[in-house]
């Protein structure tokens, strides 16, 4: 994770691998043990990570209403 600015390595991320990291993120949020600062941060990058998620399925929903609209 680039601390500098995190958003920016997230916005480089496939689907598959923001989904990936999403998952682990929830996974030590429900394992517990964490300290309020890093449950903080872990929900911080959760919420940046299923935006990225979002914009990828932002982004395949238009592309499969425009070809609905090309005709064959």
């Amino acid at each position: 994770m680039t601390e500098q600015n995190p958003g920016a390595e997230i916005s480089a991320l496939s689907y598959e691998e923001a989904r990936e990291q999403l998952i682990a993120v929830v996974g030590k949020l429900e394992a517990g043990g964490a300290s309020l600062e890093e449950s903080l941060a872990l929900w911080e990058r959760g919420e940046a990570l299923a935006a990225r998620c979002e914009e990828w399925l932002e982004g395949a929903r238009k592309r499969l209403a425009a070809a609905r609209d090309q005709p064959l």
